[in-house]
This record gives C-alpha cells, structure tokens and sequence, in this order.
C-alpha cells in the first residue's frame, strides 16, 4: 500500500501517476500534510512528526508492505523520511518533469508531468 501524505490528494493526481500507484502498491491511501506554521521551531517540527510518526507506525502494523509518498514542508519532511527509514518503513518521492509555456504577453505558465516514484536514499 501507498500512504499518499502530501498536499495533493490522490483523487486529484494526474491519470499517469495514479495508474503507477496502482501498478506498484495495489493500493493508495491519503493522509493529509500537516499545516506548519512558519514560526515552529526545530522542537515543534519534533512533536508535529512524533504524532505523525505514531499514526504511520499503527497503519504499519496493519499493512506490512506499507511505503509512504512523503512530499512537502522540508524540515518536517527530512525528519520523518529519516525516523521511517530507521524503523524500515521505505519512503517515495514523486518526480514530475516542468514544461514552462512563456506566453506573448509575459506571462509564464508551469506544468508538471508526473515521471515516477523514486525512493529517499538512505543515509
């Protein structure tokens, strides 16, 4: 199974990514980001990932073939990818490739096109 925490619902993934999901995890499940303020401290980033951490471990129990698409805010993003790794739980990054349309009037416009799923290095 995929546990899919990002900002970006796997309902509004694009058809590409979701069948890739699929294929690879049989399974995709949502658990959304956490809203961090900019203000938290290194301290407040531990405690917001120690109560993430404890709801992915319970989900681990259930599911040992458990990966978790991790993309987001980097400090509390690092910190997880690195407490999951310790505890054996492997962890993805999507990768999209961004095609810029620079239009006559200036404006530029970003469009991302899923590529795959790779896997945080470990340390």
């Amino acid at each position: 199974m995929l546990l899919n925490l990002s900002n970006h619902p796997s309902s509004k993934w694009p058809e590409g990514q979701r069948q890739a999901a699929i294929e690879q995890y049989s399974e995709v499940k949502d658990m959304p980001f956490p809203q961090i303020p900019p203000g938290v401290d290194t301290d407040g980033i531990r405690q917001i990932v120690e109560k993430y951490e404890g709801h992915i471990h319970k989900i681990a129990l259930e599911n040992s073939s458990l990966t978790v698409h991790l993309m987001g805010e980097l400090t509390f993003t690092h910190l997880l990818v690195n407490r999951l790794q310790v505890a054996g739980i492997p962890c993805v990054a999507s990768t999209s490739e961004r095609i810029i349309i620079e239009e006559a009037n200036g404006k530029k416009t970003s469009q991302f096109n899923f590529i795959r799923f790779r896997k945080y290095a470990e340390s």
